[in-house]
């Protein structure tokens, strides 16, 4: 037998962690959408139901990465390394995280979306998950290295503008509001729609290193 055809014996039957990371991938860019359509809704109740379609699918995201720690700990075999493939999980999943506790906020404090800082971060966080499921697409073969190197650069640059958009909003609202609930209401929620930036360039960064091990 040869060497090669001795190696296959040991691969991996299917390829469940590239299906599962692409259907969180989905999920995330999915959830982008959905946290768009929601700050373009002016009517309370129509938020409230898209808000909804948010919590059932970071409910699914939730079942998807507990599959893959699950096959973490069945398979001898991965396609890269434990570790990494732990990182990307816990990523992903916290950019689903934040993105609905960003929803959740808003529909609690019931505050108007149509706010620029708002309106600028969900434009940003959509962007943000339209590049990381580029990248997440492209683990599979990593035949398109540039397109996802491409990718994970746009994923840093919208890190740095939600972090500047983040800035002017916080000075914006003390200078325009004076009513101290909302600036406190307002506040949290630019801090948690920045913070889904942050956890679209922390995935970007583990795949980052994935590219340079195995590309």
């Amino acid at each position: 037998m040869g060497i090669n055809n001795f190696g296959r014996l040991f691969m991996p039957k299917n390829k469940v962690f590239y299906e599962l990371f692409e259907d969180v991938a989905e999920k995330v860019h999915e959830m982008g959408l959905r946290l768009k359509e929601m700050v373009s809704e002016p009517d309370h109740n129509k938020r409230a139901a898209v808000l909804a379609q948010i919590e059932d699918l970071e409910h699914k995201n939730d079942d998807n990465t507990h599959r893959i720690f699950t096959e973490l700990g069945r398979n001898f075999i991965t396609p890269f390394d434990r570790e990494d493939i732990h990182y990307l999980a816990t990523a992903l999943d916290d950019i689903c995280d934040y993105i609905y506790a960003s929803s959740k906020k808003i529909n609690f404090y019931n505050v108007n979306p149509n706010d620029t800082g708002i309106q600028k971060m969900a434009d940003l966080i959509l962007q943000g998950s339209v590049e990381i499921k580029k990248a997440v697409m492209g683990l599979r073969d990593m035949k398109n290295l540039r397109e996802m190197t491409e990718a994970m650069v746009k994923v840093n640059s919208i890190e740095n503008q939600a972090d500047d958009v983040f800035d002017m909003s916080i000075e914006m609202l003390f200078q325009q509001e004076n009513d101290f609930k909302e600036v406190i209401k307002k506040r949290e929620i630019y801090q948690v729609m920045e913070i889904v930036t942050d956890k679209c360039e922390d995935a970007a960064n583990v795949i980052e290193s994935i590219i340079i091990k195995y590309a």
